[in-house]
């Protein structure tokens, strides 16, 4: 039985439909009958050959999926045939079919639609489990945000908002600020206007730096810490890793946090299943708004891959099957 899917041939950017033969659910896995797939950065450095946990070639990119249960794996029992569900599955999820652990899976209310469930796990999860176990964002605390609009970024100016935060976002041009005002920014920069260290500082002091940016952005938000500030490493949109000075650290009693969400679901998985629990309880009470901003059939996945890395999109961005 074949399939169809968005192949990578090679690190160079050759990529097309083909079709494929359909996985095979192992012990303690399933398979998904994929109805959405959430576009993220990690799928252009996998792409690029650049990721920590790229496939070898050829594969298919796509690292969230939602859909119904197609079959389950042996010993897999907290799942049946047609159940919804979405998942974290690493790669594989641009195509009809896709198989992910069950431990990585999370059911799915009916409140909660295909396309809003693919762009959900990773975003909305990396930025709550960075925020409240390893950030230890506190109501009343200054949390600035590199990247606000984009599709982890927003996710951490909402969520740091219902923490209780004093949420300052930081993102380039006007329209991109609305959207993180819309999200529950109480402060906007514009990171093209001026010295963003400056800036910081003058509506400090910053008590949290949430960077998905990396590069000169992410020196300058450190540099505008408070005292005992904790620096959350997300990502390196930039394609620049920052160079944060040690002494300043020290002098400041700076922290600074490396945080991947994938490795969770390794060694610590209860922390992932209760985060996306009460995850899902504040999206079916109304106080997060999952935004996305396209939603592309399965054959225009390039357009949308390419309006993530031109870094266009304004929430996430959804394939759909």
């Amino acid at each position: 039985m074949s399939m169809r899917a968005f192949v990578v041939t090679s690190f160079s950017g050759e990529t097309g439909m083909a079709e494929i033969p359909v996985p095979q659910a192992q012990a303690g896995e399933v398979l998904i009958a994929v109805a959405a797939c959430g576009l993220n950065f990690a799928d252009l450095l996998m792409m690029d050959g650049r990721y920590q946990e790229t496939p070898a070639l050829p594969f298919v990119p796509g690292m969230e999926v939602a859909g119904r249960i197609a079959a389950v794996g042996e010993g897999v029992t907290s799942f049946g045939v047609g159940d919804r569900a979405a998942a974290f599955a690493g790669s594989g999820g641009l195509a009809e079919f896709a198989v992910a652990k069950a431990a990585q899976c999370q059911k799915l209310p009916e409140t909660m639609d295909d396309v809003t469930a693919a762009g959900f796990m990773i975003s909305y999860g990396t930025s709550h489990l960075a925020l409240t176990r390893r950030a230890e964002l506190r109501a009343g605390e200054t949390l600035a945000v590199l990247g606000a609009a984009g599709g982890v970024g927003r996710t951490a100016v909402e969520i740091g908002h219902v923490l209780g935060a004093r949420v300052i976002a930081v993102a380039r041009g006007r329209e991109r600020l609305e959207v993180a005002r819309a999200a529950g920014a109480d402060v906007l920069i514009d990171s093209g206007a001026g010295d963003l260290r400056d800036a910081l500082r003058a509506h400090g002091p910053v008590d949290v730096v949430y960077d998905a940016v990396g590069g000169a952005a992410g020196e300058a938000a450190m540099r505008a810490l408070a005292p005992e500030g904790r620096h959350l490493l997300i990502g390196f949109a930039s394609g620049d890793v920052p160079v944060l000075k040690a002494n300043h650290m020290l002098v400041k009693n700076i922290d600074v946090i490396g945080f991947y969400w994938g490795g969770y679901s390794r060694f610590r998985p209860d922390a992932v299943t209760d985060s996306l629990a009460t995850l899902v309880e504040w999206h079916g009470a109304g106080k997060i708004a999952p935004l996305v901003s396209e939603v592309l059939p399965l054959e225009r996945a390039s357009e949308g891959l390419e309006l993530l890395r031109a870094r266009k999109a304004t929430g996430k961005i959804v394939i759909t099957l």
